[in-house]
């Protein structure tokens, strides 16, 4: 619906254009509920002022949004993890060089972007989570 700005539109259609790429980005990339497809009405009115919205600190807003949903997955009935999930396979594979995957060695704009492409293969996972969970328990200070 909204893929494709329709010529010469007024100045109300780009704005609700607008609007409505920064709640796809907002629900896709940083604030996304579990399903990947939602985003909790919460923020809302955080971009009903197209005008006000470089005013807000989205990057402590996505911090601590991915922190409470790290608190919420803790919990031992909660199976899904919700929340900017490429901010935190960014900065464990900045912090942890041993869990990136190969050929991920190349520096890129913006930082999370550099491994946003990484998708392992359904095959790789189970192995995967074993031998990184392995890793993590022998990790030391």
């Amino acid at each position: 619906m909204f893929s494709d700005l329709p010529e010469g539109a007024d100045e109300e259609t780009v704005r609700r254009y607008a609007r409505a790429y920064i709640m796809m980005l907002l629900s896709t990339e940083l604030f996304g509920g579990k399903s990947g497809t939602r985003m909790h009405i919460r923020w809302l009115p955080y971009v009903a002022r197209l005008e006000d919205i470089d005013s807000y600190s989205w990057g402590s807003a996505a911090r601590s949004w991915l922190y409470r949903c790290l608190c919420r997955v803790a919990n031992k009935n909660v199976v899904k993890l919700a929340g900017p999930l490429q901010l935190l396979q960014s900065w464990i594979f900045r912090r942890f060089p041993g869990f990136r995957p190969d050929r991920f060695d190349a520096f890129h704009w913006l930082l999370a972007s550099r491994w946003s492409d990484y998708q392992p293969t359904s095959s790789e996972k189970g192995p995967q989570v074993v031998h990184c969970r392995m890793r993590i328990d022998l990790l030391r200070p």
